[in-house]
């Protein structure tokens, strides 16, 4: 069966941020190369897990694109991390709203269009 425009919408949300990931994974390497790092091996690590969160992302993309479960289930996760990151700039000594708006507006989306596509999957019940 055919992606359905929920599923298709979801996709593109994973899809973009994975894309957004790669973006900053670029930007790590570079701070790396460039000496603007304080610790090698923290940066390192923080690159390591940049790169598994993107090619994650990337993957739910792709199984939501095909309407595969986990790929669904991963992706709900990954928007809960992200609002919790979200959640996390908002507060704190260095806590910034207008960041924390644009970090959780993605991850509210693509919960959102995720939940929906879950519903659009389960299969027609008999409630009777």
């Amino acid at each position: 069966m055919a992606s359905s425009t929920v599923e298709r919408f979801a996709g593109a949300v994973l899809a973009a941020e994975a894309l957004t990931l790669l973006i900053v994974l670029g930007w790590q390497v570079v701070a790396l190369i460039g000496g603007d790092t304080l610790d090698v091996p923290s940066s390192l690590a923080l690159i390591v897990l940049t790169a598994i969160a993107v090619a994650a992302l990337a993957a739910f993309a792709v199984a939501v694109w095909r309407r595969v479960s986990w790929g669904r289930s991963g992706g709900i996760v990954a928007q809960l991390l992200i609002l919790a990151v979200a959640l996390g700039a908002a507060t704190g000594q260095y806590g910034d709203p207008g960041t924390a708006v644009l970090i959780a507006m993605p991850g509210l989306a693509g919960f959102i269009l995720l939940l929906a596509a879950t519903r659009r999957a389960a299969p027609d019940r008999d409630d009777r």
